[in-house]
C-alpha cells in the first residue's frame, strides 16, 4: 500500500513530483491475480482510497491510476489514515489474504496533525513492513521509530527533486519484503512476540535454530532448536520497549538455505494491576515535557561550512546538551558535533561545496531520553580554482623575475 501525503501542507509541485515517483515505483511490479496487489491511499482531513488492492492487474495500469490522482488538500491526519488502512485494507475481514507478506510505503513531508506512533505500531504488530520516504523536515527519531527496523534500510530522507535516485533501491527492498520466505514478527506485546515463516524444510530434511539477542546486550543470547516442519515460534518473558535481533538458521544436508535476520522492538510496558497510585505530591506538579528543537535555521551557507541554529521548544525541560549529526544526502560518512547546554547554534566545518546535507539536532535529557529534528541544507558552490602562472624561463646573463 502506498500512503501519500495529499494535504495542504504539500505544494502542488511537490505532490506532482511524489506522484511521478510512486508511478515509477509501481510500474514494473508484477501485479496480477495470485501475485502482488497494490493500493493507493491519500492522507488529508479524512483518508481517501484512490484504488484498493486487486483493482489493477498490471503495473502499467496502476501507474496510470497514480498519475491521474488528484491532491485532496485539507489537514494532515496521517494517524487517522493508518487506522483506516488497518481496518479497511490490511484486515482479513476486509479481504486481505492471510499469510501474505504486507508492505506499507509512506511518502510524507515529515509532519502530521495527529499521532502516528500508536496506529503505525498496530500495523507493524500485524506483520506489515513499513518503509518511509521523507521529502521535508521531520523528526528523525520519530520517523525512525515509525519505520520497520533497522531504520537505515527502511527510512529515506530525500529531496523531492531527487526521488528518482532511490526508485530502484526502494523497489528492490519492497520486492524483498514481499518474498514468501520472509521471516516476520506478529502479535508483538511488551513481553514477547510471535515469529512466523513459510515451510523451508521438512521434518526429514533438517531443523531450525532460532537465535534471540537483545541489541544492547549481545552476550544475553537465547537459542531454540525446532524441527524442520515448524513454521512459527513465540518468544515470551522479554523486556518491554527493547530491540531484539532475531535469526532463523535452517540447518539441512539436502540444500543450502541462508539464515534470515529480523529486528523486533517490544511494546512499552504498562502498569500492572498491583501498581499503586502515584504520590499525590508528585501528581500535582506539572511535568515539563522533554521536547527537542522546534525549528532549525540554516544560515551563512558557504562552500565548506554552514551555520546551524535551533529554537528549543517553549515550556520544555532543559536539555543537558545537544549533538548535531550531519552527512551528505547522496551517501557518505556522517559526522557529529557536541554542543553544550545553553547554546543553540554551531558551525559545521569541512563540508563539500555545492552538496546537500541532512542535519539532525538531538537534545539529550536527564532521564536518558532524546528528542531530535532534522532539516536539509546545501553548501554554496565553490569558486573555480585559478590556473597557476607558469614562471618565465630566464636567459643566460639576465635575472629571472617572479610573475
Amino acid at each position: 500500500m502506498f500512503l501519500l501525503d495529499s494535504s495542504a501542507s504539500v505544494s502542488h509541485y511537490e505532490f506532482s513530483r511524489v506522484r511521478e515517483f510512486v508511478g515509477q515505483l509501481v510500474a514494473p511490479l508484477p501485479l496480477g491475480t495470485g501475485a502482488l496487489r497494490a493500493s493507493l491511499v491519500h492522507v488529508g482531513t479524512r483518508p481517501y482510497t484512490e484504488f484498493p488492492f486487486g483493482q489493477h492487474s498490471s503495473g502499467e495500469a496502476a501507474q496510470d491510476a497514480v498519475r491521474a490522482s488528484v491532491q485532496r488538500m485539507g489537514d494532515t491526519h496521517t494517524g487517522l489514515a493508518l487506522a483506516y488502512a488497518k481496518e479497511q485494507l490490511f484486515a482479513e475481514a476486509a479481504g486481505a489474504r492471510p499469510g501474505v507478506p504486507k508492505v506499507l510505503v509512506w511518502v510524507t513531508d515529515g509532519g502530521s496533525s495527529d499521532p502516528v506512533g500508536p496506529p503505525m505500531q498496530e500495523l507493524k504488530d500485524l506483520g506489515v513492513t513499513v518503509f518511509i520516504v521523507s521529502t521535508g523536515r521531520g523528526n528523525f527519531l520519530e520517523l525512525s521509530a515509525a519505520a520497520s527496523a533497522p531504520a537505515e534500510k527502511h527510512l529515506h530522507f530525500v529531496d523531492v527533486d531527487d526521488l528518482h535516485i532511490i526508485v530502484q533501491e526502494l523497489r528492490g527492498s519492497i520486492l524483498d519484503a514481499m518474498r514468501p520466505q520472509q521471516l516476520r514478527a506478529t502479535e508483538i506485546t511488551s513481553s514477547g512476540f510471535r515469529l512466523a515463516w513459510p515451510p523451508l524444510l521438512t521434518a526429514d530434511s533438517g531443523y531450525y535454530v532460532l537465535e534471540l539477542v537483545p541489541s544492547a546486550q549481545p552476550g544475553a543470547a537465547r537459542r531454540q532448536q525446532l524441527p524442520g516442519n515448524a513454521t512459527d515460534w513465540t518468544w515470551a518473558g522479554l523486556d518491554p520497549d527493547t530491540d531484539y535481533d532475531v535469526a532463523l538458521v535452517p540447518e539441512s544436508n539436502v540444500r543450502l538455505l541462508r539464515p534470515q535476520q529480523l529486528r523486533v522492538r517490544t511494546r512499552p510496558g504498562e502498569a500492572g494491576p498491583g501498581a499503586g497510585p502515584a504520590p499525590t505530591q508528585l501528581a500535582a506538579l506539572p511535568a515539563l515535557e522533554e521536547a527537542g528543537p522546534e525549528r532549525i535555521v540554516i544560515s551563512h551557507a558557504r562552500p565548506r561550512s554552514l551555520r546551524v541554529s535551533w529554537a528549543p521548544a517553549l515550556g520544555a525541560a532543559a536539555a543537558l546538551g545537544y549533538h548535531v549529526q550531519f552527512g551528505p544526502l547522496g551517501g557518505g560518512a556522517a559526522q557529529r558535533v557536541e554542543v553544550p547546554a545553553g547554546r543553540n547554534c554551531t558551525t559545521l566545518q569541512g563540508l563539500a561545496p555545492g552538496t546537500a546535507y541532512l542535519v539532525t539536532v538531538t537534545a539529550a535529557f536527564r532521564s536518558g531520553r532524546e528528542s531530535a529534528l532534522s532539516a536539509k541544507a546545501c553548501t554554496a558552490d565553490g569558486p573555480r580554482p585559478r590556473p597557476r602562472p607558469v614562471p618565465r624561463a630566464s636567459t643566460p646573463g639576465t635575472a629571472s623575475r617572479e610573475p
